[in-house]
């Protein structure tokens, strides 16, 4: 019995393959994650998220919830935050938008920017070395929403201060609350000249 032998694009067919295989894809697919890249994210912060993170852990909601439950992990929220504006005129009655945080949680916001302003960086860097009392072997799990590269940057800005426990939680309150896990109301970590 001979091997069925399956003819070979030749011509107009190779173009067509070369082009769907190099010219006509995206380096991801829509489905799949997209690449880490090289330095922060510093733009459309809500898109899609790489499935890790050099240097540090990722987590599943599972695996995020046994770490909450064990209490063996820092769990750190850097979802932005609005104040009230400065120019508001008298009189004007300005409502906070809640946050619901994982319990025990500390939220840093405005720490998952590609670019900090040095007071946002120093702000971010007291405030993990007394949550941790200086143990950067502590773990501490980063959280924000899905598809939100602002954990990813604080995660990643972690691991290049030499934090060697990072945990990446991508599904972040998301995750958490579509599996029923508890959330309670949050408020910011103060900076220390508002303490």
């Amino acid at each position: 019995m001979e091997a069925a032998v399956k003819p070979r694009p030749t011509g107009a067919g190779l173009a067509v393959l070369a082009f769907l295989l190099f010219a006509g894809a995206p380096a991801w697919s829509e489905t799949a994650s997209p690449p880490e890249p090289e330095g922060y994210r510093r733009e459309n912060y809500r898109a899609p998220t790489p499935a890790s993170l050099r240097g540090a852990g990722t987590a599943t909601t599972a695996e995020a919830a046994r770490l909450w439950r064990e209490k063996t992990a820092l769990f750190v929220d850097v979802m932005p935050h609005a104040p009230r504006p400065a120019n508001l005129p008298a009189g004007t009655i300005w409502r906070d938008k809640a946050r619901l945080d994982i319990p025990g949680s500390t939220w840093l916001p405005d720490t998952g920017y590609g670019e900090l302003a040095p007071v946002t960086e120093e702000y971010l860097r007291t405030a993990l070395t007394m949550l941790t009392g200086g143990d950067r072997a502590r773990p501490i799990v980063f959280y924000c929403l899905r598809d939100c590269w602002m954990s990813w940057n604080a995660a990643r800005r972690a691991v290049s201060w030499g934090y060697s426990n990072v945990i990446w939680y991508p599904d972040g309150t998301d995750g958490w609350q579509e599996s029923e896990l508890p959330l309670e109301p949050a408020q910011p970590m103060p900076m220390a000249r508002d303490r």
